[in-house]
């Protein structure tokens, strides 16, 4: 079991560093571009501060575990991914309907993804405590 949190957490944490490091750095036309639609119309600053956020959280997901120290961040850090992936759901099912951009779907589906393996790694890492 541990060895697939530890899969899972590797997995979700590579995912966010990405998504958090391109927000960090790149311009709101070009993540919408690389397929990131849930800044439409977000001000730079607040996709800035996600980024970081998402940047953060990545490290969350695996240094306390993996250090020993605070470990209970790892399934909080988890667990407000998990969120952060319902709000995500939200807000490409609203794009979808309001735009028609099938594309929404995809990402819809990828939040689904991402929402299970948080809640996964939230439950068995809070199980292990």
């Amino acid at each position: 079991m541990n060895t697939l949190l530890w899969f899972c957490q590797g997995i979700v944490a590579v995912v966010f560093l990405y998504s958090g490091i391109n927000k960090s750095i790149l311009n709101q036309q070009t993540l919408i571009a690389k397929g990131q639609t849930g800044v439409t119309g977000l001000h730079m600053g607040l996709i800035r501060f996600i980024g970081i956020s998402e940047v953060l959280g990545a490290a969350g997901l695996i240094f306390p575990w993996w250090m020993g120290i605070a470990p209970v961040l790892t399934p909080v850090a988890a667990g407000c991914f998990a969120v952060i992936m319902v709000l995500a759901a939200i807000t490409h099912t609203r794009l979808l309907l309001r735009t028609g951009n099938r594309r929404e779907l995809q990402n819809i589906a990828t939040n689904i993804v991402l929402l299970s393996l948080c809640v996964g790694i939230a439950w068995g890492r809070l199980a292990g405590l």
